[in-house]
């Protein structure tokens, strides 16, 4: 077994080292997709643990031998962007035969209210221009620091509420760019939100605001961006015979 504890959370060692046993029977799962995701309780603390999918033979050889993988990608680039994700607490590597076999990816709970799927789909949200503008003023922040988040995706944005202000982090920062960003690269981060040519007009109207840029260029490349990422996904979805979203 391989793992890296942040210095801050060595005092929790022996509860960090036994994930791979206590994770499988622990039922508090949060997703259950490809990867799993849990919240296990100790010592009246509560953490999230990422558990990722064992890689297929090519993907094991492949993470074991040239690159890194994904539970301390994520640890790695947590480091990298503290301000803005979950604590980084810890990730561990067990291998079988020299080649990996489990991985985990251990943080902080960050305990949000909603993601920011709520506000552009739920009409019971309310404050949604706040939330809006914040959210273009994380993202303002997110892109100054060179980060270009590869799934930034309604799930993988959290939010919490404190008094009139909103709290926001970022999950699944396995696939992660660091560099120096164009605005167009800006403006497409914003695609796979899914989001209502309205809502996404008064986050750009702000984060055009913010950057200094021309409004009406930055909200036409970022609906324009938006609507050729839902149509590769509706395309793929009727390939399938899935129903499609506007």
């Amino acid at each position: 077994m391989t793992y890296i504890i942040h210095p801050t959370y060595e005092h929790i060692k022996k509860f960090i080292l036994s994930i791979p046993i206590s994770f499988q029977k622990e039922k508090s799962t949060i997703h259950n997709a490809r990867n799993v995701i849990k919240v296990l309780n100790y010592q009246e603390k509560s953490y999230v643990v990422k558990s990722f999918k064992v890689p297929h033979l090519l993907n094991r050889i492949v993470y074991s031998l040239f690159r890194n993988s994904k539970a301390k990608k994520s640890y790695e680039n947590s480091l990298k962007i503290l301000d803005f994700v979950p604590a980084p607490i810890a990730y561990i590597e067990k291998k079988k035969s020299t080649l990996i076999h489990q991985s985990f990816f251990i943080s902080e709970h960050f305990k949000y209210d909603f993601t920011i799927r709520e506000p552009m789909h739920d009409t019971n949200i309310k404050d949604t221009l706040a939330i809006f503008k914040q959210f273009a003023e994380f993202t303002y922040k997110l892109h100054n620091q060179g980060v270009l988040h590869l799934d930034y995706s309604p799930g993988n944005i959290l939010i919490k509420k404190e008094k009139d202000n909103y709290i926001f982090k970022i999950v699944d920062i396995n696939r992660m760019e660091f560099k120096t960003l164009t605005l167009d690269e800006r403006l497409q981060n914003f695609s796979k939100l899914w989001a209502k040519d309205e809502d996404m007009k008064v986050i750009i109207k702000e984060y055009a605001k913010l950057m200094d840029a021309d409004e009406n260029y930055c909200i036409d490349k970022a609906i324009a961006y938006s609507q050729k990422n839902k149509d590769i996904k509706n395309f793929k979805k009727r390939l399938k015979g899935k129903k499609v979203h506007d």
